[in-house]
Formats: structure tokens, sequence, C-alpha cells
């Protein structure tokens, strides 16, 4: 858009803000941060629609998808830790507050769709115990 005729011929393109947004949308560094929040981002994003989709309960699936979403970003990064740290921190310190709970373990640990898969499942203490704490 900025590097075309019709922006340069419109009069946005020739005042002080027009400018401003014109160098900052061509500098690499500000398509670099896009990247960024991509590979951070589409994850989460799939976690949200499950959360807030009308399709099926979401009570058994949220801790596989937070998983996912967790090493998806992992994998984007290609397990560089220091480029996705910080984002952790906060996605941890949101799960912990208001997703991370026992009803949550005890709903991934009782869904069939995930416990016949993982046979590993009941040595998860994470979630066996959410599901004795709940029981």
């Amino acid at each position: 858009m900025f590097t075309s005729d019709e922006w340069t011929l419109n009069k946005l393109s020739k005042e002080p803000k027009g400018k401003e947004a014109a160098k900052v949308v061509l500098m690499p560094s500000f398509w670099n941060s896009v990247v960024y929040i991509l590979k951070v981002m589409a994850p989460l994003v799939k976690v949200l629609r499950l959360v807030d989709g009308e399709k099926k309960p979401a009570m058994g699936y949220i801790y596989e998808a937070m998983d996912k979403a967790k090493e998806t970003i992992i994998m984007f990064f290609n397990s560089n830790e220091s480029k996705y740290k910080d984002v952790f921190a906060i996605i941890d310190k949101r799960w912990n507050c208001q997703l991370h709970k026992p009803l949550h373990a005890a709903a991934h640990f009782l869904n069939p769709e995930f416990f016949y898969d993982n046979t590993d499942l009941e040595f998860d203490f994470e979630v066996t115990n959410g599901l004795f704490e709940c029981i």
C-alpha cells in the first residue's frame, strides 16, 4: 500500500502522520514483530476458539489445547527459550489464575479421547491430583 502510486498521489502521504505511518510499515523490524506476534498468537487463538465455541463442551479439552499451543509456540521458535520465555510467563500467569483448576484436570483425565490415546496419563500427577481433589 505505501509503495503504490495511489498512496503517493494521496494527500495523506504528504502529511506528517502519513509519512510516519509509511516509515513504520516499511521498516523490517515492524515485519519481524508481526511474524513474532503471529507465531505466538495463532496457537492461542485456537485455544480461545475452543473455549468460546459452542460446538462441543470445552471442559475436557482445555488442558490438551494449552499443551498443544505451547508445543506449537516452542516449535515455531525452534526451542529457543529466550524467544518465548516472556510470553510463557504471561500465558502461565493467566492459566494459573483462571483455567488451571482441579475440575479441568479431572475433565481432561475422564475424557475418553485423551485417556485411551495416552497410556501415561495416569502418571501425570498434576492431572491425577486434580481428579482426586475433585473426587
